[in-house]
């Protein structure tokens, strides 16, 4: 029997965790009755968020619907999210990271690109060094909760993962997602990291890859720390926050590496889906693919001259 929108939409919110409630968001599994029921506070709570943006203005700015779109994007992500933990569990389908098993929700940004392997997909040819053992360890500043630094360390079984993060949410998320994967004994989560930490690695094969939200440029400076020199680097650079942020940053160290700029349109490959998600809407799709990104935000593989 084919079935309404209504009951197509409401197969959606079976499994949904993390609902909002009056009392901020549920973090315990939800029966199906206790689903439908917050559903309409959850909808209710985005509805109340639009209002309070557009309000019954008669002229609404770009910005203002940009921001409504956003917000609703994520919103639906969510649901997606959801869904997926559901169906699925928490196990990365596919990607570099293929076999992680990974959270129910990250610490912040998108999930569900993370989950189906896609995650900053234009960046996966350039993780063959990493992933073939070049490496004895990988620096990870802004680890969030632990996605590469965990996935890079379960994905190798002998290379030595220091992750940064000056979050506590998300540092306790990769302590708990390396023992889930069993590879605490060699993954190092710390708070701040400062220039000084590099010099333990200055003399070991390591690379730094680092996502700080625009904190790069004023970080790896190697006049300041002259080990950036002899280290291979993978950087995002921040062109949202920061413009120009990327020329400058190729200046500075081009005399010392061979530098990769690494651009991403947005889109993706999927290539390894369940069938329920291929017959999801193109829109629903893309959202899934979505990694909430404000602007652009492209990377530079950084390969030492003095490693060639």
């Amino acid at each position: 029997m084919k079935r309404t929108t209504s009951e197509r939409q409401r197969s959606w919110l079976v499994g949904y965790k993390n609902f909002y409630t009056p009392h901020g968001f549920s973090s315990r599994c939800l029966t199906v009755l206790e689903v439908l029921r917050l559903a309409k506070t959850l909808a209710e709570t985005v509805a109340e968020k639009l209002i309070s943006s557009l309000g019954a203005q008669v002229q609404v700015s770009n910005s203002q619907l940009n921001d409504a779109l956003r917000l609703l994007s994520k919103w639906r992500s969510e649901l997606i999210r959801n869904t997926m933990v559901q169906r699925e569990g928490t196990k990365v389908l596919d990607g570099p990271l293929k076999g992680l098993d990974f959270l129910e929700q990250s610490t912040e940004g998108c999930h569900v690109a993370k989950l189906l392997g896609v995650y900053e997909q234009p960046l996966h040819p350039y993780f063959g060094p990493i992933l073939s053992g070049e490496y004895e360890a990988v620096i990870n500043l802004g680890s969030a909760e632990g996605y590469y630094a965990v996935g890079f360390a379960k994905a190798v079984p002998e290379i030595i993962s220091i992750a940064y993060d000056t979050n506590a949410e998300a540092q306790a998320a990769c302590r708990n997602l390396a023992i889930k994967n069993g590879v605490q004994q060699r993954v190092s989560v710390n708070g701040e990291f400062t220039l000084a930490d590099l010099e333990s690695y200055s003399k070991a094969s390591t690379l730094l890859f680092c996502d700080i939200e625009g904190g790069e440029e004023e970080l790896l400076d190697v006049d300041r720390a002259p080990a950036l020199a002899v280290l291979d680097l993978i950087v995002e650079s921040h062109e949202c926050f920061r413009p120009g942020v990327t020329g400058r940053l190729v200046n500075r160290f081009s005399s010392t590496h061979d530098i990769k700029l690494v651009q991403d349109s947005g889109m993706r490959t999927f290539r390894n889906v369940p069938p329920w998600f291929a017959e999801l809407s193109h829109l629903d799709q893309l959202l899934a693919a979505w990694e909430w990104r404000a602007g652009p935000t492209p990377w530079l593989v950084m390969r030492s001259k003095s490693r060639l």
